[in-house]
């Protein structure tokens, strides 16, 4: 289940305010362990969680916004349409930020984002299961 699949859960704000923390402290963790390799790996870890974790940021709270303000369902999948959209464009344009100005290290950047993206699909799981 993705970052949007929680958005129609009863607790949906609880758990996706979770999910969003849950995904920064593993690349912030992640980060901390490159620092051991050298300060271009911490960066360039760095720099790739925040491009899964801003537009998954963005993403929810432009789904909120949106969420009570109609029931109308075509409104509802235009919205998740036109988010989704928005969050594919900020991933891209953060990665090309990284990785051409910035001059990031690939491996480092590539498991942070990996990392962030693990989260977002194991997490909401676990969320789920201790709920119960």
């Amino acid at each position: 289940m993705s970052v949007s699949g929680i958005l129609h859960s009863t607790n949906s704000v609880k758990v996706a305010r979770k999910l969003l923390i849950l995904q920064l402290l593993t690349f912030v963790l992640l980060s901390a362990v490159f620092g051991f390799k050298s300060l271009e790996w911490t960066t360039s870890a760095l720099m790739g969680g925040l491009a899964a974790w801003v537009p998954n940021v963005l993403f929810m709270l432009f789904a909120w916004r949106h969420q009570a303000q109609t029931t109308v369902s075509g409104r509802v999948a235009w919205s998740f349409a036109i988010g989704e959209a928005l969050k594919v464009l900020v991933t891209v344009i953060l990665m090309v930020i990284a990785l051409g100005l910035f001059k990031a290290a690939f491996t480092p950047l590539g498991l942070a984002y990996l990392s962030v993206l693990m989260t977002q699909i194991v997490a909401p799981a676990v969320i789920n299961s201790y709920r119960t």
